[in-house]
């Protein structure tokens, strides 16, 4: 018999179709599906749920933290009002060493001017150190009777005076090229001007204030607790024409702090403290500002010439000649 007769014998058989069709489907009908199953390929398990979360997020503690940390800024705010000026630590314009506070001065306690502009006339006198105030101021002084007060001079003088309660204070500050503290200039400022009006050898009342003030806290300190200045004379000079100033100076004035090093740090000190000033008053219309790396006489030529325009005169000396016995 054929292959072919063979083949057809077997498909007339009905168990053929039998067998083949279980064997064909053995794998999928080998198990049924049990409970919970996908029943696709991206069906989760109808068993599996996600549970109700047992700690929600509790807002309370976080709301009395806050109330409580609200509570004790209030608390530290009140018990601080009223305090006065304590330099503390390192503040910019200030020595890092700590240092006593000025407290109980006149002028730091006095809420309205000593003297009023009409009564006294203050100019105040700025410019890095080496851009020559002192020497301007004399020849002011000369012939426009002016008294002639130097912050600094103020200062050494109190560090090297006996009994002086902040003279190391001031040695510190002077030495470290940093700002003493303000109550204390300002209020040797004061005792000085009261000290030439009452003497009567200040008759015009017209004062010089030289290298003050140094920072924006003692401007307004000064004119809200002695007296509203006129206007400031701003002596401009480079770093370079001013360095070599002191470094000739220091040869022969035996100052602590003309030293390459106290120099540098006073340069920087007047950049970061003391131009504040001048840019302040300069938007009030209240500086008068002279080229200072000129000779001195013409630096004085154009400070005359400046007062001029300010209304700022100076004054008649009158010669009386005296016939001879």
């Amino acid at each position: 018999m054929s292959l072919l007769s063979r083949q057809r014998i077997l498909l007339r058989q009905p168990q053929f179709f039998a067998t083949r069709a279980f064997t064909s489907s053995r794998v999928n009908a080998s198990r049924l599906r049990q409970p919970g199953e996908p029943t696709g390929p991206n069906e989760p398990p109808t068993h599996i749920r996600t549970p109700p979360s047992k700690s929600p997020l509790k807002v309370w503690p976080i709301l009395a933290i806050l109330g409580l940390g609200t509570y004790l800024f209030n608390q530290i705010v009140e018990q601080r009002k009223g305090e006065g000026y304590q330099p503390k630590g390192p503040i910019q314009g200030h020595s890092p060493t700590n240092m006593p506070a000025i407290e109980g001065t006149a002028a730091g306690s006095r809420s309205s001017p000593l003297w009023s502009s009409d009564e006294v006339t203050v100019l105040f006198v700025l410019g890095g150190p080496g851009a020559g105030k002192g020497t301007q101021c004399t020849k002011l002084v000369s012939d426009y009777g002016f008294k002639h007060l130097s912050a600094g001079d103020l200062l050494r003088e109190e560090q090297d005076r006996a009994g002086s309660e902040f003279g190391e204070m001031i040695k510190t500050y002077i030495k470290e090229g940093t700002i003493v503290p303000m109550e204390v200039t300002v209020q040797l400022l004061e005792n000085a001007m009261k000290s030439s009006i009452e003497s009567g050898e200040n008759h015009g009342k017209l004062f010089l204030i030289d290298g003050f003030p140094r920072k924006l806290d003692q401007a307004h300190a000064f004119e809200r607790s002695v007296c509203p200045s006129k206007f400031t004379i701003f002596f401009d000079c480079s770093e370079a024409v001013m360095e070599k100033r002191l470094l000739h100076r220091g040869e022969t004035s035996g100052r602590a702090d003309d030293n390459p090093e106290s120099i540098r740090k006073r340069f920087r000190t007047f950049v970061e403290t003391s131009m504040p000033v001048v840019k302040e008053f300069e938007s009030q219309d209240r500086v008068v500002k002279i080229n200072a790396e000129q000779e001195p006489d013409q630096v004085y030529r154009d400070v005359q010439e400046k007062l001029k325009e300010r209304g700022v005169k100076p004054i008649n000396l009158t010669f009386v000649q005296t016939q001879a016995s």
